[in-house]
């Protein structure tokens, strides 16, 4: 019996002297796409206001996958925080979009490669811009108006387990139903980058 590392070598089984099967957990579950400098992480680098739901005019954070890239984007986790109140309750979510528009990189949502300047990324990131036919995939959360009776998130983390695969010329985008105030509000992802088929 024979396995394989991840760069395909060959490599007997470490057998245990009651013959059991050794494995060792080597890090987290991102550890090895991280190592391999295939994991990115982005996020607004300060508080945000946010477009009303499936506008075309979108403000908010964006990840596109520009055609051509030649990589299909696989993304793991979405984090926000909403530290002002929004002028009616909003529900949190996102959705997908071409890519066109979304593909010019913000410098406020600044992509790092999460084994640190070890590779780029063909991802960009953006706080706004001009999305065609948006359609909603994910809702998550709801941010609520000051009242006391209303809900008001903490700050959340959704692992997407890899659900949202964005092939060259895809965006994804975030969606709240009402716009949020200015300063109000923070995005972020992490992604993998792959060859595309």
């Amino acid at each position: 019996m024979y396995a394989k590392t991840s760069a395909g070598v060959g490599r007997a089984p470490l057998i245990d002297s009651d013959r059991k099967l050794v494995v060792v957990n080597s890090g987290g579950k991102y550890a090895e796409a991280a190592v391999a400098g295939r994991l990115f992480h982005s996020a607004t680098s300060v508080m945000i206001a946010t477009s009303t739901t499936l506008n075309t005019t979108f403000v908010g954070l964006s990840l596109a996958n520009p055609t051509g890239s030649g990589k299909n984007i696989i993304v793991h986790e979405f984090s926000w925080a909403v530290i002002v109140p929004s002028a009616g309750t909003a529900v949190i979510g996102l959705a997908t979009t071409v890519a066109t528009g979304l593909t010019t990189q913000e410098a406020a949502s600044p992509i790092q490669c999460c084994r640190h300047n070890y590779a780029t990324t063909v991802a960009k990131t953006t706080q706004g811009g001009a999305i065609t036919a948006p359609v909603l995939v994910k809702v998550f959360s709801q941010a609520g108006t000051a009242l006391i009776t209303t809900m008001q998130p903490q700050e959340q983390t959704i692992d997407l387990g890899g659900s949202i695969i964005l092939a060259p010329g895809r965006a994804l985008v975030t969606d709240t139903t009402v716009a949020m105030a200015a300063d109000s509000t923070q995005f972020s992802f992490l992604w993998e980058e792959v060859d595309a088929a």
